[in-house]
């Protein structure tokens, strides 16, 4: 089994991006990894590590968020991105990409080098994000890769998250919610009505419009949304977040009471601070509707986002993603 890492993309590449796979191959002992970048700088990191796990492929350029992606996939043959992808187009043994790189170049190299499943029009992000319910995550699809969609494509989102999430919690069922300014069936603008129509006719497990202040609350299990308002959820709900923990930890130092109390709730804020982390247990998110698994991470993720994002490809490929959502797609034309 094989998986191509893009070494240098990410804030902070090369160097955690090496110890996320020295992680990996710690713990998947018939993995081999195929690190992309500068051969010099990767094969110091590496230092005699995961001998015979580890191939470099030497690629000197790097593709950055001010490159024109569509420009940059075209051109930029020898950046560590473009020769990753190279790799998983013409080798079968491998079954995966990881990268930190660029969204807008991971996703226009997936459809221009890889391609789409037959019958899916628009790849998408469907990120896992955490609930108020302890052990019970939520995936939103999608968060940002495609801003203009049409009702069909809000129908293939919910279908390939419903794939998704079914590996990941073994819930052969999960609940789908469209996002929308009210519950009610004719609430929203022309997409969403359109898209009701389509989940509702369905076989997947369709529950009706859910508000944006109720996609955390762990009633359901899939939130699709259209790319422009999902990825504003999601950036809104990140700011929320930060600020809230911002404000609980001046309060906290601001009385010396609150600091004491502080020290005995110190297994409670860990605790909590693994619950909205949930980076670090899924590492990134698939490109849902690509012909092969393409991971992408966030910009910042580190060594141990990583790992999780390579142990995220092991999973989805042995429990056969693509071809679920594959059948699924056959199943709907044949009805």
């Amino acid at each position: 089994m094989k998986i191509v890492v893009d070494g240098f993309g990410g804030d902070k590449a090369p160097e955690e991006i090496v110890e996320g796979v020295i992680i990996a191959l710690e713990k998947h002992k018939d993995l081999e990894v195929i690190l992309t970048g500068d051969k010099d700088r990767l094969e110091k990191l590496i230092a005699g590590r995961g001998e015979g796990k580890i191939t470099i492929e030497h690629a000197p350029s790097v593709i950055t968020n001010d490159d024109v992606p569509t420009e940059a996939i075209r051109k930029m043959d020898d950046s560590s991105l473009v020769r990753a992808f190279d790799i998983l187009k013409n080798d079968e043994e491998t079954i995966a990409l990881v990268s930190a790189g660029s969204t807008g170049a991971i996703l226009t190299g997936a459809i221009m080098k890889i391609g789409r499943i037959k019958g899916i029009t628009r790849p998408a992000l469907a990120p896992v994000l955490p609930t108020k319910k302890s052990g019970k995550d939520v995936l939103l699809c999608d968060s940002g890769a495609n801003i203009d969609c049409k009702p069909i494509n809000l129908y293939h989102f919910a279908l390939m998250a419903s794939a998704y999430y079914s590996i990941l919690y073994s819930e052969p069922s999960p609940k789908v919610g469209l996002l929308n300014i009210g519950v009610e069936e004719h609430k929203g603008n022309d997409l969403t009505r359109e898209a009701y129509k389509l989940l509702k006719e369905s076989s997947l497990n369709f529950v009706g419009n859910v508000e944006a202040r109720e996609y955390m609350s762990g009633d359901i299990d899939v939130m699709v949304a259209e790319g422009f308002a999902g990825n504003v959820l999601l950036k809104a709900s990140e700011g929320a977040v930060g600020a809230v923990l911002s404000l609980l930890k001046s309060s906290i130092k601001s009385h010396l009471s609150s600091k004491i109390g502080a020290l005995f709730m110190s297994k409670t804020f860990k605790e909590l601070k693994g619950r909205i982390d949930v980076l670090s247990k899924h590492g990134g998110s698939p490109f849902l509707g690509v012909k092969k698994l393409v991971m992408k991470n966030h910009g910042s993720s580190g060594r141990d986002n990583i790992a999780s994002s390579i142990d995220q490809a092991i999973l989805l490929h042995n429990n056969k993603l693509i071809p679920k959502i594959e059948a699924a797609l056959a199943e709907k034309v044949g009805q």
